[in-house]
């Protein structure tokens, strides 16, 4: 059997694009093992479909943490009998990258989710930054085989590099709950009006902040909020400071399915990304699909991948600014035109038929079965 090493910088609990990769894999034959690390808040893994090996590392962030994973990581997959090595962001591809280079008969898939060199974390830290820019510099014009989640993303880097990308989309698996939980039974009240931002990486110009003002100016609604990010402990004093603590729900980061339980829930999914770095202005967040799938209109900022999606299916509406002022003025609208909330809906169940992982797999299926 062909052996397939899948590697994250992350705990692997709550990165689905990579468990989808894994299983793709696994049909394909492959013996899969992930490899990311734990933290001393990692929640247990209970995946049955494959193998995972978590580094317990000294360092959990910062210069010292990536050098010492890609240490690590390098040492491991040097001494493994593997056949393709599958490295998931910048982070982790210089230890692919040179294990690749030792071990000539395995093949190295790159899949880059982000403009990585572009996220806002690096935007005033220039020496990290020059760093990452020199590693990928050297490494991607070397890359044979490289994936990235859209269109806009593709072209930037055949533009700076000159390499053919292959576009595979970030979308979930088709999104069916027998038996789905009451509101109250998931702690939503059912005479609310229920808004929704949700995902894992929670984090600062998301429009998350702007999304918690706009929660003033709107009544009868609840806001929620699932999952984590660097954004979270600043919105929940917020919320204190502004006395919205009945118009503003928290929950923790949890798995998929419960989630998208809270999720179908909703009358409106957020997605409020601004343009201020590259890395958002071309990005599709993972959250437009799964809004899609669980049947949820969208209130979308202006990127331009949101906007092919959501015109292409007419499954929501766009603020023309990040600002509370706005937010509210276009939610109010909405609930003011349920007519026009329950056509959104209709075209986001019709859309969940196409955009889904089962079509979207197809294409990394091709590639995988190309090299190996």
């Amino acid at each position: 059997m062909k052996r397939a090493i899948v590697t994250v910088s992350n705990d692997l609990v709550t990165d689905n694009r990579v468990k989808r990769t894994c299983s793709v894999l696994g049909e394909l034959g492959f013996d899969v093992l992930l490899v990311g690390r734990t933290r001393k808040n990692s929640l247990p893994l209970n995946f049955t479909k494959y193998n995972c090996k978590r580094f317990k590392l000294i360092f959990e962030n910062g210069p010292l943490f990536y050098a010492e994973l890609n240490i690590r990581l390098f040492l491991f997959l040097l001494f493994q009998k593997v056949d393709v090595l599958y490295s998931n962001d910048l982070d982790t591809l210089p230890a692919n990258f040179f294990v690749s280079k030792i071990k000539s008969k395995s093949k190295l898939i790159y899949d880059t989710h982000e403009l990585f060199t572009e996220v806002p974390e690096l935007e005033n830290r220039k020496f990290a930054k020059n760093t990452w820019v020199k590693i990928e510099k050297y490494i991607f014009p070397k890359l044979n085989h490289v994936i990235t989640v859209n269109e806009s993303i593709a072209n930037i880097y055949k533009t700076k590099y000159g390499k053919p990308i292959l576009v595979v989309r970030n979308v979930p698996e088709k999104f069916e709950s027998s038996n789905p939980p009451s509101k109250s039974t998931l702690g939503l009240p059912e005479d609310k009006f229920i808004l929704i931002i949700q995902g894992s990486g929670l984090n600062v110009d998301r429009g998350i902040e702007e999304a918690v003002l706009s929660m003033q100016f709107i009544e009868n609604a609840l806001l929620i909020i699932v999952g984590s990010g660097d954004v979270i402990p600043k919105i929940k004093k917020m919320v204190i400071q502004k006395n919205l603590d009945n118009k503003v729900k928290f929950y923790e980061k949890r798995p998929y399915l419960e989630m998208m339980q809270l999720t179908s829930k909703a009358n409106i999914g957020l997605t409020l990304d601004k343009p201020l770095s590259d890395n958002y202005k071309y990005s599709l967040p993972n959250k437009l699909f799964d809004y899609i799938q669980a049947g949820v209109p969208i209130l979308s900022s202006e990127l331009v991948e949101l906007q092919k999606i959501i015109d292409k299916y007419n499954i929501g509406y766009f603020v023309e600014t990040v600002s509370p002022e706005e937010i509210a003025k276009n939610v109010n609208f909405l609930i003011e035109n349920p007519e026009k909330l329950n056509v959104y809906k209709l075209n986001c169940i019709k859309a969940a038929e196409i955009e889904n992982w089962e079509h979207e797999k197809i294409k990394l299926k091709k590639l995988i079965e190309e090299i190996s």
